[in-house]
């Protein structure tokens, strides 16, 4: 099939790279002349593990290219997916869907024959019916349908799960788009993936609701690691006894410093907005949000309560400063709070991240960025481990310990064993454990 899609970010680039690769033609398109370009020499402008390599191989095998031609990949496609950016409203949380609208209404100039427009960007409930009614007023004449088909997509490991989906979500009440979509992802019968078609406002929905709902799980364990602390218990034993519960499972029980990224924080707070406006407010959605803002700011305390309580004209040491593992993504990192606090609290702040230093450089002007760990760990008076990548999981302790002028070892993600951590000589602090 011939497939458009609106938008090169994140989720447009992903999606699209891997309907390509399923072997549809597929163009994507975005208005930034220098992504484009860069695109098309391969060079790929977010950290995705495997993403460059599907990309090549795509570009070289003709199913995939880039342009910002959106009127002639449209006039083209079969199928029209809008994945452009829906960022946090200022002032009220709200998701801003002025350039979903934007985007339909230059998709409504270009289209010919029927079309299935789809939604992928995460929007409000309601947000299909103004798609539609946009199309339907600026080109009468035109053959569609609307649709939504929201992205569960982890940074980290979106082709996975984009190829081995735990879900298929379409909204649709529109036979001959259900037909349509049904072929777009027929490449994945061999796994059997469960294509689960709802009307339009549910599908919407369900990704606020998925995404809210391991937020809330984030929180929960965050604050039980709290008082696990004050109890003498440990955090990482209690998640493993609950998480064995079928009921609960396993997953988002892991205790850190609060979420961030460009979903679970955006999302909760427009999910928040839209129960409010529709007069059903969502207290636990809305208690998590504060919950974890609150969780954010307190990591830096601990920080300083490690350094004796006063982090003025003291050196601080951050591994880690993207959202999560395998992804440079800055947005609603808790780093960004950490950071903040302690420069405020008269720290210098030196840090370290395999992949996000470049996205930081420009929200962190005054830290000092260094070569790998133990650049970082140079001079500290403290090292605090705020994201979980694989290459701090088996430092030279001793080695790090020798570069440091104190050896205060704060680890927000208890990569590290407690005792193993003390037997180096570190005064260890961790979260969630006695």
């Amino acid at each position: 099939m011939k497939i458009a899609m609106i938008g090169s970010g994140y989720v447009g680039l992903v999606s699209g790279v891997c309907f390509a690769d399923f072997g549809h033609q597929v163009a994507c398109v975005d208005k930034d002349e220098g992504r484009i370009g860069a695109l098309l020499r391969g060079e790929i402008p977010i950290f995705e593990p495997g993403l460059d390599a599907l990309v090549e191989a795509n570009l070289r095998s003709r199913r995939l290219s880039f342009t910002t031609d959106l009127a002639a990949a449209v006039a083209e496609a079969e199928v029209v997916f809008l994945a452009v950016g829906t960022p946090s409203r200022r002032g009220d949380g709200f998701a801003d869907l002025s350039y979903i609208y934007a985007a339909a209404r230059d998709v409504a100039r270009a289209i010919k024959g029927f079309t299935v427009v789809v939604t992928k960007s995460t929007v409000p409930v309601g947000t299909g019916d103004e798609v539609e009614r946009i199309i339907a007023e600026a080109r009468p004449d035109a053959e569609f349908a609307v649709c939504s088909n929201p992205e569960f997509l982890r940074e980290g490991a979106a082709i996975s799960d984009f190829k081995l989906p735990d879900r298929i979500v379409v909204g649709t009440g529109d036979a001959r788009a259900r037909e349509v979509m049904s072929e777009v992802y027929r490449p994945l019968n061999l796994n059997q993936p469960p294509l689960y078609f709802v009307d339009r406002r549910s599908a919407e929905l369900i990704k606020y609701a998925a995404n809210s709902f391991l937020a809330t799980k984030v929180a929960f364990i965050n604050e039980m690691a709290d008082l696990c602390e004050k109890v003498g218990a440990d955090v990482q034993d209690v998640a493993r006894g609950i998480g064995m519960d079928k009921r609960i499972g396993p997953k988002f029980l892991h205790p850190g410093p609060g979420f961030g990224g460009s979903c679970f924080p955006k999302d909760a707070l427009a999910l928040v907005k839209t129960a409010q406006d529709h007069d059903a407010p969502l207290h636990i959605v809305e208690a998590v949000v504060a919950a974890n803002d609150r969780r954010k700011r307190a990591m830096a305390k601990r920080i300083v309560a490690a350094c004796g309580g006063s982090v003025r004209g003291k050196t601080i040491g951050l591994l880690g400063l993207a959202f999560k593992l395998n992804t440079d993504d800055m947005r609603d990192a808790p780093s960004i709070s950490i950071v903040t606090a302690l420069q405020d609290a008269g720290a210098k702040v030196r840090a370290y991240d395999p992949k996000a230093m470049t996205q930081a450089r420009p929200i962190m002007p005054d830290v000092t960025f260094c070569d790998d760990p133990y650049d970082c760990a140079t001079g500290a008076e403290a090292l605090a481990m705020v994201t979980e990548w694989d290459e701090f999981r088996a430092l030279d302790l001793t080695r790090i310990k020798s570069l440091m002028a104190a050896p205060n070892l704060i680890d927000l993600r208890n990569i590290y064993r407690p005792a193993d951590a003390r037997k180096h000589g570190f005064s260890y602090s961790s979260i969630g454990r006695p």
